[in-house]
């Protein structure tokens, strides 16, 4: 029975580990070929790189591409290797770093411009890159770009961070706004408290005390897992979500909006 996504091809920024992975897997699947784009290959929370799993365990084909999302010139060639696969289809800004967790005050200039560099510019031109290449292409295309609770609700000690998801939010707007005449879709997931390395390593709160307390007060009483992100992910990708566009979905467990 094909697959939400068959003979569609898809560039996940961000690929190797946490959400991305899941993604990527996801994708292949629901049947599509994917580009892994990453600066790394081996993901953070160990095991095989995420393109030699889909490669073994599903009947699609993927690749690896090194990708630093603050070089335009790695974006661009992201987008090129899906031509491997007939051309792109979908495109996921998902690579995200946290940046530094402190009062704004002892935020330095670098650390803030590399967490924009990499969370907003970044979205910013691999959305550009992809929807030069779907326009060529003339097939229409939808861009997923990730952005965070962060992005609708700002929160302490992660101004840059709440700053840079929420251009990412309007950025999203935006974009839908200016390709649909192209049919290409651009829409947004804010994810809330997911499982990944980001949550358990970068700012520990999963297995914490407070994230214990944190997770008392969602009506989905559990944590998200890359896999719950990564569905909503497979929506909006396909042709389920083909009236969809400058939307956001919430992946939250209905966190902000119950708050």
């Amino acid at each position: 029975m094909p697959g939400l996504l068959t003979d569609r091809a898809a560039v996940v920024t961000g690929g190797s580990s946490g959400n991305g992975r899941a993604i990527a897997t996801r994708f292949a699947e629901e049947g599509a070929d994917v580009v892994v784009a990453d600066v790394q290959a081996d993901p953070r929370e160990g095991g095989d790189p995420t393109h030699e799993i889909i490669e073994s365990e599903t009947d699609r084909s993927a690749t690896f591409v090194e990708c630093d999302v603050t070089d335009r010139a790695s974006l661009d060639a992201a987008v090129d290797a899906a031509d491997d696969f007939g051309g792109i289809d979908v495109m996921v800004n998902n690579a995200g770093i946290l940046g530094p967790v402190a009062e704004i005050g002892e935020i330095d200039y670098e650390g803030y411009r590399q967490l924009m560099d990499v969370n907003l510019d970044g979205v910013y031109f691999g959305a550009q890159a992809a929807a030069r290449r779907m326009k060529e292409r003339g097939e229409g295309g939808s861009i997923v770009n990730m952005s965070s609770v962060a992005g609708i609700v700002g929160y302490p000690e992660i101004t840059p961070y709440s700053a840079a998801k929420g251009g990412v939010r309007l950025l999203t707007y935006a974009l839908a706004g200016e390709l649909g005449q192209y049919d290409i879709r651009v829409n947004v997931i804010h994810p809330g408290v997911i499982e990944t390395a980001m949550t358990t390593e970068d700012m520990p709160m999963i297995g914490t005390q407070e994230g214990e307390a944190i997770r008392e007060t969602l009506p989905i009483q559990r944590y998200g897992t890359p896999e719950d992100v990564a569905n909503a992910a497979v929506f909006l990708a396909s042709d389920l979500a083909s009236y969809v566009t400058a939307e956001s979905i919430l992946v939250d467990g209905g966190m902000v909006n119950t708050a």
